[in-house]
């Protein structure tokens, strides 16, 4: 088989892009020696330091000179002269992007308005049960197979030497922060959870450096001396090592959750105000769901998260037992 080119396309935030390098592992393995490359946007290229598979990645700075740097960036792209290109983005400057890169074969999803100028797509629907990554592969099945292939990330050699000194005896890592206040299960929560945790288990908080003083308040008021504050001191690559090994990762719906399914780290998803339906739950090996039980008619009440509850009440969350996390340590 001849070797390629190819381009994939995924510039929106940390999760989305870890949940694409499922098409990187198959796009590998169905064409050994080939030439993959990545484009992804600033902030999420340490996640790909030394990957084995990607061959150049491309960082479009989004906020300064955005359109001045993709402009870059289609310079360097139209030299390539690439076989394929795979646009995961919906939205009209990528589609746009792809039209004039010069890619002989262009996939990407119906949503993106420049699809008329596209070889390949397919639809992009959340409504159906279907996870991101299957819909994702949905764009190179006809290159592949249909067989579902999971997300992988592979930090460095000095990203697991940096985390040995935390690895000592049992651990839990705990990603208690989101952007979105409707998907964070509420600090007060995090807290009556740590605080009836064994003494033998260290608990590692995680988050990026906006994340500190949220993680630093679960830490002061958790009553639980084996609680280490981590957020901002970890990259992504280094948190990744780090949760493979944890006894359990709990997280909110948000990108923390895929760096475990894609180290295959054992993870405890929970879902607030959205729900796994939509196509983002865990895909570790170990892998569990916590939402409310109760039957909420307000919830989802969106695809993504909100800034606050519009029902002020929080009740996706609130309702959820903490011994339903503690649960997950027992079994």
């Amino acid at each position: 088989m001849d070797n390629k080119k190819f381009l994939i396309i995924q510039t929106a935030f940390i999760g989305d892009a870890i949940l694409a390098t499922a098409l990187l592992e198959k796009l590998n393995a169905f064409f050994p020696g080939s030439q993959i490359d990545y484009m992804v946007r600033k902030g999420n290229e340490a996640l790909f330091s030394e990957h084995p598979f990607i061959h150049q990645l491309y960082v479009w700075d989004k906020k300064g000179g955005k359109y001045k740097d993709l402009f870059r960036i289609l310079k360097l792209v139209r030299l390539q002269k690439y076989n394929y290109l795979i646009n995961l983005q919906r939205f009209a400057t990528t589609g746009l992007f792809a039209v004039f890169s010069g890619a002989a074969h262009i996939a990407g999803f119906k949503k993106n308005p420049f699809v008329f100028a596209f070889t390949h797509s397919v639809s992009h629907s959340t409504k159906k049960e279907m996870h991101e990554v299957e819909r994702n592969q949905l764009l190179i099945s006809h290159l592949t197979d249909s067989e579902f292939i999971k997300p992988r990330l592979y930090p460095t050699k000095e990203s697991f030497e940096r985390i040995l000194p935390y690895k000592k005896g049992k651990y839990i890592c705990i990603s208690p922060a989101s952007v979105w206040f409707t998907k964070q299960f509420p600090k007060e929560k995090w807290v009556e959870f740590i605080s009836v945790l064994d003494n033998e288990t260290t608990v590692y908080l995680l988050g990026a450096k906006n994340d500190f003083e949220f993680c630093q308040g679960i830490q002061e008021h958790s009553k639980n001396d084996r609680v280490i504050n981590l957020a901002g001191k970890l990259n992504l690559l280094e948190s990744a090592a780090l949760m493979r090994d944890a006894i359990m990762n709990y997280s909110n719906d948000s990108a923390p959750l895929h760096l475990a399914s894609a180290m295959d780290a054992p993870a405890a998803a929970i879902f607030c105000s959205t729900i796994p339906g939509f196509g983002f739950g865990p895909l570790s090996s170990d892998s569990r769901v916590i939402e409310v039980r109760e039957k909420l008619d307000c919830r989802p009440c969106g695809l993504h998260g909100k800034k606050a509850c519009p029902k002020g009440h929080f009740n996706c969350a609130h309702k959820i037992n903490v011994n339903e996390l503690l649960s997950i340590l027992k079994k």
